[in-house]
């Protein structure tokens, strides 16, 4: 592990008879050192080096030796004094084998007057080499922690009297004692560091294709793969179609591609297709000659010459007329068009990003949308999932509206729980547009620091969009909240209602998969009563009422 450093100890120092009564100090003032050292830093390469350097200072010691279980069933010499990089790699042990393999083996220490005479002993670290004929003395002592054996503390000296070898027995015990507990707090810091490196790779692996949109919150699975689908398409020069229904933020999206793409640093043009006339339409995208029509005083530039170089977001393009489709055809195929009143052709360099809530083959296929116009746009298409689809993004979506209302009205608002779960348990029609108007009128609308679940304007009654979307009932029916209970989930793919089975019971007392056949199953079940049926399915009347009224099912009276 660490590179041995070899100190020379003079030889007066490492002779000199120390008298008993003058030992017993210089070992208190050796296992304090060592202690000091050892608790200064938890790099024991480090550590373990400096305290042989110490102890083999203060006593007088030739050479010094720490050797640690390496974790593959052997002895590595982990840190040493006096010994040269070549003796250092031939520091392998096996436990039993030799004097130190015997000493980790049993636990018990060793102490040898003269090596030369000791069969066990090896001599792999050439010990005996630079001995110059005089006897040496080899001490070993295991390194232990918890009563179990970590490694060996070895050293060895000039041998001197019995007793001095008694004594090294003594104090490298206790040196041994401070090692074991460096080892253990050492050991148990790196497994700790390797359990964070693991878990960080493993959430790396978790994150890796995670992806993230400026301006747009989603962590669900179908929002995932959005972006996924986003950063793909985002630097090539393909034209996309967004599909999803309105207000699912297909704008947002189509931001997004032109700025992962390489024209970022071009305009980002975009145009409402279904707000203007088709004659509008016409000059507002491909401008108009000075004189063209009345009140074209001078020329004008169109949306295409605009967006030259960037990108040009045509929405809604489900609702242009079919002799405005003929002549968006062109432009798709040549590139080029006229500007009303002209008869000079104009090249221009976009990329076109569409986005419909229609069913486009539908249309096609009802003969209101060119099916070369579709084959034209439909290049790569991106689906937006709706909401209701995503239900985990509601939340992350309610916190991003609060704290941008709170920055732009200088308000502190936060959301309480029961009002988080009535926003995650509305149908949300409108999709995130929705959800931010619900959360813009409530925040506005609150006095306190905390919006409630009686601040959302449902539990009033007075939520419009319940309203639309049920039909001209009277308040008090029911709350835009309770359509989640019994909403059938709509395609991705077709923004348009699924049809709905005929009212009948099922056959089998089993409670129905169908959404209207379980509530004709449950009020057939309760004798027609709501409020009981409401009970049998887990929601509330309210609820009940608003899915009667939305699968227009007939409440029979007896």
């Amino acid at each position: 592990m660490d590179t041995a450093t070899k100190v020379h100890v003079p030889q007066a120092v490492a002779r000199r008879a120390r008298p008993q009564q003058a030992r017993a100090p210089l070992e208190l003032t050796t296992i304090y050192e060592v202690s000091k050292i050892l608790s200064s830093s938890l790099d024991i390469g480090r550590t373990f080096r400096e305290s042989l350097n110490v102890l083999i200072a203060h006593m007088g010691f030739r050479r010094g030796m720490i050797i640690l279980a390496d974790g593959e069933g052997g002895l590595s010499l982990a840190s040493s004094v006096g010994l040269s990089p070549e003796e250092v790699l031939l520091g392998r042990y096996r436990p039993g084998e030799g004097v130190i393999g015997r000493v980790f083996a049993n636990g018990s220490p060793a102490a040898i007057p003269d090596i030369a005479r000791e069969p066990l002993f090896l001599n792999r670290t050439r010990a005996l080499d630079d001995a110059g004929g005089q006897p040496i003395g080899f001490v070993a002592v295991p390194i232990q922690s918890h009563r179990e054996t970590v490694g060996v503390l070895t050293i060895d000296r000039e041998s001197g009297r019995d007793g001095e070898f008694r004594e090294d027995v003594r104090l490298l015990t206790m040196v041994a004692n401070l090692l074991g507990q460096a080892v253990v707090l050492h050991r148990g810091v790196s497994a700790e560091r390797k359990q964070l490196l693991d878990e960080t790779r493993r959430l790396k692996g978790e994150l890796k294709g995670r992806y993230s949109i400026q301006n747009a919150v989603g962590a669900s699975k179908l929002m995932q793969q959005v972006f996924s689908e986003v950063h793909q398409v985002g630097p090539t020069r393909s034209t996309v179609l967004l599909r999803g229904e309105s207000g699912t933020g297909k704008e947002v999206i189509a931001r997004a591609i032109h700025e992962l793409s390489p024209r970022s640093g071009g305009p980002f043009v975009k145009v409402n297709c279904a707000a203007l006339s088709e004659t509008l339409l016409e000059s507002e995208l491909f401008g108009h000659e000075k004189g063209a029509f009345t009140g074209a005083v001078g020329e004008r530039r169109g949306r295409f010459e605009l967006a030259s170089g960037g990108t040009l977001f045509l929405d809604e393009i489900g609702d242009i007329s079919p002799a405005f489709q003929a002549k968006l055809l062109r432009v798709l195929q040549e590139r080029e068009f006229e500007r009303v009143g002209g008869n000079r052709p104009v090249k221009v360099d976009v990329r076109l990003i569409f986005a419909t809530n229609r069913d486009l083959e539908k249309m096609v296929a009802e003969g209101s949308f060119r099916g070369d116009l579709y084959y034209r746009i439909n290049v790569v298409s991106i689906f937006m999932p709706p909401l209701r689809e995503r239900r985990e993004d509601i939340a992350p979506l309610v916190t991003h509206f609060v704290e941008r209302f709170n920055k732009e009205n200088q308000r502190d608002l936060r959301v309480a729980p029961d009002a988080m779960r009535v926003l995650n348990s509305c149908y949300w029609p409108g999709n995130v547009r929705e959800l931010e108007n619900c959360i813009e009128r409530t925040a506005t609308m609150t006095q306190g620091k905390v919006v409630e679940a009686w601040n959302f304007p449902c539990h009033q009654d007075r939520c419009l969009t319940r309203m639309l979307h049920v039909g001209a009932s009277p308040p008090g029916v029911a709350a835009a909240t309770a359509e989640v209970a019994v909403a059938a989930p709509v395609s991705r793919r077709d923004s348009s209602p699924a049809p709905q089975p005929p009212p009948q019971a099922p056959a089998s007392g089993e409670k129905p998969e169908g959404e209207r056949d379980r509530l004709v199953w449950a009020m057939e079940r309760c004798g027609w009563v709501q409020a009981k049926a409401a009970r049998l399915l887990n929601i509330t009347p309210r609820q009940m009422a608003y899915a009667l009224l939305k699968h227009d099912i007939r409440v029979r009276k007896f």
